[in-house]
């Protein structure tokens, strides 16, 4: 049975005592995001709050447990969500293979039409946006899908990209160049002097927002993806004021145009590494000139900044749950011998680790370039490659790989030259180190790297070498009397003999 729309999501979660309604008045100042982190850090249910000013909102509604990030994602398919992560990461693979085509329904049809406000009736404000971090530029509109259309083709993107929302009809939107939405913006629509529709479609249902973080190859249609991810066509209803269509059980969506020339502060904010992003810089500036939502619609945010070394927020347990399957297929279908691709669980925007039976020298490269060259990795500046007996989901094993295997001197590579694109919100990058303050994309330094973590000639030899040694008897009891005299209990110590007859 396929999950349709993020009210139907919370319903699930609800069943499974996996979402709590507060019901007290609640501040979109600070108090959500903070009563949200507050959640997050203690593993607990998702908070829906029920009476915030002029909506309801719902904090990080995919952040998934701590030590199964992708369970909630898995209900959001319909997945059974006690299905192990090899299990789901096949799954999710297998219906990424089955994309269904989108329908379109009509507005009468369309929940997200349940109300419509345009022209004088347009006031961003009326909706409780939060303010999630103290020190953040402005409040945020943080957790969305942005549909925009490319100028040249009848490719429509559907992408992830936070919203500062400045007065009643502005907003600054995060475009970073070197991603799809922005390189469509920069590269054809600003340099045409022509402004670019979007519109943002809040509280899409579970698939769309899954997939329009995923790293869909440009011109590939994201919804169609989604559709596969759902097991059913979405179904989608046209614009008030552009030619886009959106998904039709939207809680809200919000319509306009990116105008070219023009930009806004945007930022700082909390950022994913948990630090406060800055310098405020200048980024496009978007027109509103619709909304249209549900009754009563419930705004979802991701209180980003929480959880460095855990998937404590939406967007984490999303990359871990979605982006490292999508990841593998892509790999895969670019004709590379992958196993697996899986962010690392610990900090999975981050650092990807891929186990592969191409190991030499030569293969790797060549895997590096294409990563480091394809546009879904502009985030990741780690890559480690093991071989393809090491499984990637247990980070456990990938250390050990890195501790035998990977030679400081030898296999740590620096990768790209210095015109590579990369993304400002490192917080080890100076301010003249973030580069152009209208794209955000640093041209200034080179800091890709690889870890070549695959057993090399010599370590299969001195492997075999030392295959089957085991320490002589004496040495044996020695060491189980010892551990028994630690405490160790003597009936789980693999041939010990409390009597010393095993000597």
């Amino acid at each position: 049975m396929t999950v349709d729309s993020l009210r139907e999501y919370l319903q699930r979660l609800e069943a499974r005592d996996g979402l709590v309604r507060v019901e007290d008045p609640v501040s979109w100042n600070l108090e959500a995001s903070a009563l949200t982190m507050l959640a997050n850090e203690n593993d607990d249910r998702i908070p829906l709050f029920e009476s915030v000013e002029g909506a309801r909102l719902v904090g990080d509604p995919y952040r998934g447990s701590q030590r199964r990030p992708w369970d909630r994602i898995a209900v959001g398919m319909d997945v059974p969500p006690d299905t192990s992560r090899r299990e789901f990461y096949d799954e999710t693979i297998a219906r990424l293979k089955d994309q269904r085509d989108p329908v379109t329904v009509s507005r009468s049809d369309a929940p997200c039409k349940d109300v419509v406000e345009t022209g004088e009736d347009v006031n961003l404000l009326d909706y409780p946006w939060p303010y999630i971090h103290a020190g953040d530029g402005g409040r945020y509109s943080n957790l969305h899908t942005l549909v925009t259309p490319d100028l040249d083709s009848d490719w429509v993107d559907y992408s992830y990209h936070r919203a500062m929302v400045h007065d009643s009809e502005t907003a600054s939107v995060l475009l970073l160049a070197g991603e799809q939405t922005p390189n469509l913006y920069y590269y054809k629509y600003e340099r045409r002097d022509e402004p670019m529709p979007v519109a943002i479609v809040v509280g899409a249902e579970p698939a769309v927002q899954y997939s329009s973080v995923m790293w869909i190859p440009t011109g590939r249609s994201e919804v169609e993806f989604a559709g596969g991810l759902k097991g059913g066509p979405v179904e989608l209803v046209p614009c008030e004021t552009n030619d886009l269509r959106v998904p039709a059980s939207a809680e809200l969506v919000i319509e306009g145009e990116i105008v070219p020339n023009v930009r806004r502060d945007e930022g700082p904010f909390g950022d994913y590494f948990g630090y406060m992003h800055g310098p405020r810089r200048s980024m496009p500036a978007l027109q509103v000139t619709a909304i249209t939502h549900r009754e009563r619609p419930i705004i979802p945010f991701c209180v980003e900044g929480s959880g460095v070394g855990y998937t404590e927020n939406s967007t984490s347990s999303m990359e871990i749950g979605c982006v490292g399957p999508d990841a593998t297929l892509g790999l895969r279908a670019g004709g590379f011998d992958v196993d697996r691709c899986v962010p690392w669980q610990s900090t999975p925007r981050t650092v990807y680790v891929v186990s592969t039976d191409a190991t030499a020298p030569g293969d790797l490269h060549e895997l590096a370039n294409f990563i480091f060259t394809t546009w879904g990795m502009l985030h990741v500046d780690f890559f480690v490659f093991v071989d393809g007996d090491v499984d990637p989901l247990d980070q456990r094993a990938v250390l050990e790989a890195l501790a035998l295997h990977a030679d400081p001197d030898e296999d740590f590579h620096q990768f790209g030259v210095e015109s590579m694109p990369k993304v400002p919100l490192n917080i080890y990058q100076t301010p003249s180190e973030k580069g152009d303050a209208q794209t955000g994309t640093s041209k200034a330094k080179t800091a890709k790297a690889y870890i070549d973590a695959t057993r090399s000639d010599d370590d299969d030899a001195q492997a075999a070498a030392t295959a089957g040694e085991t320490a002589d008897p004496d040495t044996r009891y020695w060491a189980r009397t010892l551990l028994k005299e630690a405490g160790a209990d003597p009936d789980r110590l693999t041939g010990f003999d409390p009597t010393g007859a095993d000597t």
